[in-house]
């Protein structure tokens, strides 16, 4: 568990105990030293938690203050997108269904994925649609994602909601802490820099073209005057681990570049060696590598004032 849901475990214990969250993080600390410390922040905030009576259990929550691995959950929110409902084969040979919602409040959104024929049914006939006031009970947070199951509730609610957060919503993470699927912002160092790779894309679609004959083909536009485009692969480390990074060419300028020229970016590549930077962007696994990766799509570099501020709040 990160810094981040510490502190979220925190202001819970908090709120639902009526007790100081200095107080708490007083006894957090005693609980701590009294065994030397042989136990994390986050185990020691549970036993607090446990002996002021707190359960998170069936507990109304913001989707902001959702943890990883909290169970029985209870939220209301605003669906802002659906996907379509796909089906699978599992290993005893029978047909399911899962599909996948964005659920937001205002504090946050999130992932909610549903397996139960019942929930998907509600999806398919339309009754939960796009813009639907929903209401969630018993699901299992799984990661950064909350699941539905057999055993858990959906349905509509009455509950007016005014603005929610639409805007995806990117938590700095550890490199250590990714997982495929999360949406992160990282802070490392560039440690290692490959040489840009060159490719070509329909000047329509921007979608990768292939060589045909004396020119390029796109699938969708046929014959085109393909446009050149880059990516170059960096290697992060944040002091918690290493990971490839892909960034694509629209990004590439953020980096430093200066000309969009191979043997000019081969050469500055070797300035990025050592810098420390913010980037945005989403974990994957690499199929071909069977290895977690980071696709860039945003990239900043350190702002002095915020560093200052991140310190002290540690």
């Amino acid at each position: 568990m990160n810094d981040g849901n510490y502190e979220k475990m925190v202001s819970l214990i908090s709120k639902s105990s009526k007790v100081g969250r200095d107080e708490v993080e007083k006894r957090i600390s005693a609980k701590r030293e009294k065994i030397s410390g042989l136990i994390s922040k986050e185990g020691a905030a549970q036993i607090i938690a446990a002996e002021l009576g707190v359960s998170f259990d069936n507990e109304k929550l913001k989707i902001d203050e959702l943890l990883p691995g909290m169970r029985k959950v209870n939220i209301i929110g605003k669906v802002i997108n659906i996907s379509p409902v796909r089906t699978f084969t599992t290993k005893n040979g029978q047909e399911g269904k899962v599909t996948n919602l964005v659920v937001a409040d205002e504090t946050s959104n999130i992932k909610v994925v549903l397996w139960d024929t019942n929930h998907i049914s509600l999806v398919e006939r339309n009754e939960v649609a796009c813009e639907s006031v929903i209401e969630i009970g018993n699901a299992m947070m799984r990661d950064n994602e909350l699941h539905l199951g057999n055993f858990s509730e959906l349905k509509l609610s009455n509950e007016l909601l005014g603005e929610v957060k639409k805007e995806k919503i990117l938590k700095e993470k550890n490199i250590s802490e990714l997982k495929p699927g999360d949406a992160s912002v990282v802070r490392g160092f560039v440690v290692q820099a490959f040489e840009p790779r060159g490719f070509r894309v329909c000047p329509e679609c921007k979608k990768k073209v292939l060589a045909e004959g004396d020119g390029f083909k796109c699938e969708e536009h046929g014959k085109v005057a393909a446009e050149e485009r880059f990516l170059i692969n960096l290697v992060l480390d944040d002091g918690t681990g290493t990971i490839r990074t892909v960034i694509f060419h629209d990004n590439i300028k953020n980096l430093g570049f200066t000309e969009f020229e191979k043997e000019h970016m081969s050469r500055q590549k070797e300035n990025l060696l050592g810098k420390e930077m913010f980037f945005s962007g989403n974990a994957r696994m690499n199929k071909f590598f069977n290895n977690l990766e980071f696709i860039a799509n945003e990239i900043r570099e350190p702002d002095v004032d915020e560093l200052i501020k991140m310190l002290e709040r540690k």
